[in-house]
């Protein structure tokens, strides 16, 4: 035999198949499903922000709303607009509270446990001697002697804390609690 003849029994050179995009690497599948599940969780963290500001500021509100007709009221400088003023604060604090730890039993807190479970859950940086006393105890007294700008400071201060709680102040919670 010839090599000639040898050559013409061959088959011709046969190209691979073209590679395709479908179905995809185990790879792909593991970072589309990654990509799917950050999204997701960002989105799911997103809505319950946007939420929980919406809340705060119907809160921050409904305390500058007290604070204004307080404003209104005292200038004529009787004592009940501020027995009411720190009474209808008291009770937005408490509903926020009653918000946050449904479980705790903040709605039978009174007098030093109350202000006790203020300085333990939220900023309360501006709570002093007088606006505790007045929190504690202010609806079951006839006068009341305390600072209004103080205490509306202090209601934003701390409902702002318990809804947007940062990771140090979460910290800073934790080593008080120990």
């Amino acid at each position: 035999m010839d090599s000639e003849e040898l050559l013409e029994q061959l088959a011709d050179i046969h190209l691979p198949v073209e590679i395709s995009y479908w179905p995809p690497a185990p790879g792909w599948w593991v970072l589309g499903f990654l990509c799917l599940f950050a999204i997701a969780y960002l989105t799911r963290a997103y809505l319950v922000r946007r939420y929980l500001q919406k809340i705060c500021k119907a809160a921050l509100a409904e305390l500058d709303d007290c604070y204004r007709q307080f404003s209104l009221e005292n200038k004529q400088g009787n004592n009940e607009s501020k027995m009411r003023y720190i009474n209808e604060v008291n009770s937005i604090l408490k509903r926020v509270a009653l918000v946050h730890y449904p479980q705790s039993r903040v709605a039978g807190l009174g007098g030093c446990d109350w202000v006790d479970f203020i300085r333990e859950k939220g900023d309360s940086t501006l709570l002093d001697n007088e606006i505790s006393q007045a929190l504690s105890f202010g609806r079951f007294q006839t006068t009341c002697e305390y600072n209004a700008d103080t205490l509306n400071k202090l209601g934003h201060a701390w409902v702002s804390s318990l809804y947007f709680k940062t990771k140090r102040q979460l910290s800073t919670s934790q080593e008080n609690l120990s």
